[in-house]
């Protein structure tokens, strides 16, 4: 790592790294189908099929890596940003449902949408250009005085966000065979299901990529001269940062603005190799209605909540952030309760008519 950053200098190394754990992430989820929107889905519907498998293999994956890495001396949560920051707990819950709404209406979240439009789904080209241009709003624009107001009314103590290993009292490896336990479920889910090895292998390397960029992020910080902020996957803040790099007259070159790119190359050279890319386009204009009002909803909840449902409800997890766990829980009960109304008693309503 310090020789990387010799020789191209940390602005560059950064943004390397960015690329590097997006093509991983965008090849992995890519293959494996992996969506926290479908998972909720087959749970709204009293399943636990496929999809619920691969997302819980991921969410898994991402904790067992992350915490061995931990174990290691390869990387130390306290220095991260997302738990060196006080959380907000209002921020989580508020920010969490409208996530959650949002990505049943557009039917992904944004991590997978931005997967979808590399492989030429054109739908999630426009919905994942309204959920950035609404993320920097609630970043640095219209909308960020109101999401200021509603993060401060309920924040963590301290200044700082809470790690549940100290809360709940867990030995140095507590959080690693918790993640362990998780993953033999999801195994066991998958055998159910009769998910296929390749499937399986990619939905870890999913929550691989997490950890790698914990471990890559953590050792550019050891060997920078100026301030490195420790992080890996996720896609409210990245998208924001990568629209205001391409429009900046001064743009700035770090992980998350690599991060974005690299998954959109990931994914569209995996597509292109497996033969899937396809253009797509809307069905009518109730869905594109429909994907745009949850795009905006999933670019301003993310924000308030800190994290989408990759940098909650699987980066931030995976280090066993406090509020990331409560932004996780309340995302899985907006989109439960948006399926249902949105969907379920639409149908339930017309079979009784």
């Amino acid at each position: 790592m310090l020789w990387l950053v010799e020789t191209i200098g940390e602005e560059y190394a950064a943004g390397l790294i960015g690329l590097l754990v997006g093509v991983v992430f965008g090849i992995a989820a890519q293959q494996s189908r992996f969506c926290l929107r479908a998972a909720t889905v087959e749970f709204a519907h009293f399943r636990m099929g496929p999809r619920t498998a691969v997302w819980l293999l991921t969410f898994s994956t991402a904790m067992v890596w992350t915490q061995g890495a931990e174990l290691l001396g390869m990387i130390d949560p306290e220095e991260a940003r997302i738990m060196s920051v006080a959380g907000s707990w209002s921020g989580a819950i508020i920010g969490g449902l409208m996530f959650g709404a949002g990505m049943i209406l557009t039917r992904g979240c944004s991590g997978r949408l931005l997967v979808l439009a590399a492989t030429g789904n054109l739908r999630s080209v426009m919905n994942g250009l309204v959920f950035a241009v609404f993320a920097q709003m609630a970043l640095a624009g219209w909308l960020a005085p109101l999401r200021y107001r509603l993060a401060a009314l309920w924040t963590t103590p301290g200044g700082r966000n809470i790690d549940l290993s100290e809360v709940f009292l867990l030995p140095d490896w507590g959080a690693f065979v918790l993640g362990l336990l998780i993953a033999i479920f999801a195994l066991y889910l998958s055998w159910q299901n009769r998910i296929g090895a390749k499937r399986l292998v990619m939905a870890s390397g999913v929550g691989f990529s997490v950890a790698l960029g914990w471990i890559m992020t953590s050792h550019l910080a050891a060997v920078s001269f100026e301030p490195v902020t420790v992080q890996s996957a996720t896609f409210t803040g990245p998208s924001a940062d990568t629209l205001m790099f391409f429009l900046s007259r001064n743009p700035v070159l770090r992980f998350s603005v690599g991060l974005i790119p690299g998954v959109f190359l990931g994914a569209f050279v995996a597509s292109v190799v497996t033969r899937e890319f396809v253009f797509q386009g809307f069905d009518g204009p109730t869905p594109m209605r429909r994907g745009m009002i949850g795009a905006a909803l999933m670019g301003f909840g993310g924000m308030l909540a800190g994290g989408c449902a990759i940098g909650n409800g699987v980066t931030g997890t995976s280090l066993l952030v406090a509020t990331s766990w409560v932004a996780l829980f309340f995302m899985w009960v907006g989109a439960v309760v948006t399926d249902y109304v949105m969907d379920q008693l639409p149908e339930k309503l017309a079979a009784t008519a």
